[in-house]
């Protein structure tokens, strides 16, 4: 094989190895948090109160009572979490953690907890407290009329 052969099946190799390498990290990354959050994230069951149509349309997530003073619920079909982090105030954030997609898990103590790497965000604010993720929980917005909560 002359040297103008050896280099141009060098580069066909290293051609195919870069595209199969190229392939394999778009779909490690679509496996870790695409756009919709859903990252190969664990499931989290509905709490009490949730109706399961999504809060779209003026649908109740929750009753008040249903969201524990110092504590929340996290609804994993609307990919939201409701906090009560002072009585009578009702925050609501994106229930998927901002380091690497997966859905957060509970509120406890104030403190929001992501299962995949430990990353706690404040209930009250969605800013993170511990890591590894960085950047806050966005908000997401709610509306309380009487006992009902509803995702808006």
């Amino acid at each position: 094989m002359s040297a103008a052969q050896e280099r141009r099946t060098l580069l066909e190799r290293r051609t195919v190895v870069l595209a199969v390498g190229a392939a394999g990290a778009a779909a490690a990354l679509t496996a870790c948090g695409g756009s919709d959050g859903s990252g190969g994230a664990e499931s989290v069951e509905q709490q009490p109160g949730s109706d399961g149509a999504g809060g779209a349309g003026g649908a109740v997530l929750a009753k008040t009572a249903d969201i524990p003073e110092g504590g929340g619920v996290v609804f994993a079909a609307q990919k939201v979490v409701v906090t009560q982090p002072t009585a009578g105030q009702f925050k609501a954030f994106s229930a998927t953690c901002t380091h690497q997609g997966c859905a957060v898990k509970d509120v406890t103590d104030n403190v929001i907890t992501c299962p995949c790497h430990n990353s706690t965000f404040d209930a009250a604010t969605g800013s993170p407290t511990a890591g590894p993720a960085t950047q806050p929980l966005p908000a997401r917005e709610i509306s309380v009329e009487g006992d009902s909560i509803t995702l808006v």
